[in-house]
């Protein structure tokens, strides 16, 4: 099984969150993806919180998940999300995470309770790690 790893679930693990040990879990057995955009996202908050810039890819790349470009058919379906999921306030990175597991028949990776309310008329798989 494939699992795409949203901005959320990678930062509990690197920060040690409730839930990190399902997502190192999933990493040490099981193929896991992330779109550019959450690995973005995840960069952004860990330079934020210190992280030198200089240590940031080498940091991101120890973690074994596999960037995946955020190309044109993640970009058009990301967009076509903001209309079923804006009532649930899903951000840009959220979607793509989202989109990225449509395309990709996977399994999204999540601490945000919020996407269960998205889960059933999406069509899309889910795993909460919290």
């Amino acid at each position: 099984m494939l699992y795409v790893m949203d901005a959320s679930a990678i930062l509990a693990l690197m920060q040690a969150e409730k839930g990190w040990e399902v997502v190192d879990d999933l990493i040490r057995e099981q193929q896991c993806v992330a779109s550019c955009v959450n690995i973005a996202e995840v960069g952004t908050r860990m330079i934020d919180k210190g992280l030198a810039p200089s240590q940031l890819e080498r940091t991101l790349k120890e973690l074994d998940i596999q960037p995946v470009d955020f190309d044109l058919e993640q970009s058009t379906f990301s967009a076509e999300l903001r209309l079923s999921t804006k009532y649930a306030g899903l951000s840009l990175g959220d979607r793509a995470c989202l989109a990225l597991t449509k395309l990709l028949d996977g399994i999204a990776v999540t601490s945000d309770r919020a996407w269960l309310d998205i889960a059933e008329f999406t069509h899309i798989k889910m795993k909460i790690i919290r």
